[in-house]
């Protein structure tokens, strides 16, 4: 049987390649890119990351910090004192996690368009919205239905306006 090529050949210094860019290329690989603005700026890369984390008061193994106590998360000093060097870390995180997260579900124009055509037209009737020539996608009673709570949940004080819109021209002609 014959020998593959490349075994046989003697290993040469390839003066093509970067070698700074392939350390950096690997680098890159090894250490991902930290997301979080305060953890990235207070990173030292000459420190582990346990060490880094441990003086953020952060935790690298929650198996370790369970249970969860008050302040009392990472390295103790000699004293039995814990020890945080970069307390604004911890200070940052959680006054981030105590904002309210915002609701950013929202529905496309023509689901919206569609959905306000419905109700224009059939008011709660789900069966005639079923029945219409418009439901190009042949949905269900129940699926117009789901479409139409999403949208009043999605979008509730368009849906207010929209209602209230409807109302006022009936209320005209009488």
């Amino acid at each position: 049987m014959p020998k593959a090529k490349k075994s046989s050949k003697r290993k040469k210094f390839d003066y093509t390649q970067d070698r700074k860019k392939l350390k950096k290329k690997f680098l890159k690989k090894c250490n991902p890119r930290i997301e979080h603005p305060q953890i990235r700026n207070a990173w030292d890369d000459k420190k582990s990351m346990a060490k880094n984390l441990l003086e953020m008061g952060l935790s690298s193994d929650p198996n370790r910090t369970l249970p969860v106590k008050k302040r009392g998360l990472l390295g103790e000093n000699k004293d039995g004192k814990t020890l945080v060097i970069k307390p604004y870390i911890i200070n940052k995180l959680e006054e981030e996690a105590s904002l309210p997260e915002k609701d950013s579900k929202t529905l496309s124009s023509d689901l919206v368009e569609y959905v306000q055509y419905m109700i224009r037209e059939h008011k709660d009737d789900y069966k005639a919205m079923a029945r219409d020539e418009k439901n190009y996608y042949q949905d269900t009673p129940k699926q117009i239905k789901r479409k139409v709570n999403e949208y009043k949940r999605c979008h509730s004080e368009h849906y207010e306006n929209f209602m209230s819109s409807l109302a006022a021209p009936e209320s005209m002609v009488q």
